[in-house]
This record gives C-alpha cells, structure tokens and sequence, in this order.
C-alpha cells in the first residue's frame, strides 16, 4: 500500500457508502460501528452502523445506486495497533474469504455487493490494540478513529492537501 492514504481514500469516497462493522462491546472491534456513527454525527448521511450484522445492509447497499462501498472495520494485519489499511475488493476476497468475526465474511458481502449492483467494495481497516469485552476503544485506536474521520471528511468536501494540519495515522 501507498504510504498517502489521502490519495488512495479519493476514489473509494467517490459515490460510497460508507459501513461500520464490528462489536461496539469487544474492545477495539468496535472501531468501525464507532467510525460510521461519528461521520454520521458530523453530518455524513452516507455513513451506517452495521454492528456484527453486516448482511442485513445488502439489499440496501445493493440498490442505493452507490459507486462505492467503503466498509470500516477492525481487522488483523501485520503493523502496530492503530494502524490502517485500505484494501480493495479483491484483496478483500483474497484476506476474508471465509472465516470471520461476523456472521458472514467480508468477502463473502464484497462479492454478493459487487454482483448485484456493481459498485466497487473497498476495506479501511484498523489493526485493534485490545479486544476485550466490556471496554471501550483504546486509546490507540481512538486516536486513529480521529484521524481518519477528519481525512475521510476532508476529503468528501475538497479539502486541499493536508489541510488542518492534522496528524498522520500510520500506514500498513
């Protein structure tokens, strides 16, 4: 992956959904629902929290007439906590075929997504810290969820190239 996530973020924003997945009650898995209700609170209506159902967005996802589906969610990777990944739809496939945390894989909703209204799937994961239940995001992965929610609404409104001054989020 490119070290500039700003220039990789463009063309998956472009028309997207946006989708938090994850437990809210398990620690840093909560990152995606959490994400999604933040932009949403910053006056994103394209942003939705999914929880550990995802599937149930898919009739919806499929006929909303998106070019993009961004899902946001915790996942495993080789970097330190806190860090992000942008993947798109076919190393979405290739990481989560299967297996998950959720009731259906990633993969699995990239492909029946993909292959019924055609719009591009893409991943922005975060490598969590902790899972534990019963506690909030770390502060690791709090600070990342910042980060990116002010990338990710910089973005959607033209904002030149490093406005804000806002510091960077590690890139895997």
């Amino acid at each position: 992956m490119k070290p500039d996530l700003l220039d990789d973020l463009r063309p998956a924003l472009e028309g997207a959904c946006l989708v938090g997945v994850g437990n809210p009650d398990l620690g840093d898995d909560g990152f995606g629902p959490r994400l999604a209700e933040a932009l949403r609170a910053a006056g994103l209506a394209g942003a939705v929290s999914a929880g550990i159902e995802p599937e149930r967005l898919v009739e919806t996802l499929s006929g909303g007439g998106f070019r993009n589906v961004l899902f946001l969610d915790a996942v495993e990777f080789p970097g330190p906590p806190g860090a992000a990944v942008l993947l798109d739809a076919a190393a979405v496939k290739s990481r989560f075929p299967q297996i998950s945390t959720h009731k259906i894989s990633l993969g699995t909703l990239a492909r029946l997504i993909e292959g019924r209204c055609g719009a591009r799937v893409w991943l922005l994961g975060v490598k969590p810290l902790s899972l534990a239940p019963g506690r909030g995001l770390s502060e690791t992965v709090g600070t990342t969820l910042e980060i990116l929610r002010d990338l990710i609404l910089d973005v959607l409104a033209g904002a030149p190239r490093g406005a804000g001054g806002r510091e960077k989020v590690r890139i895997a």
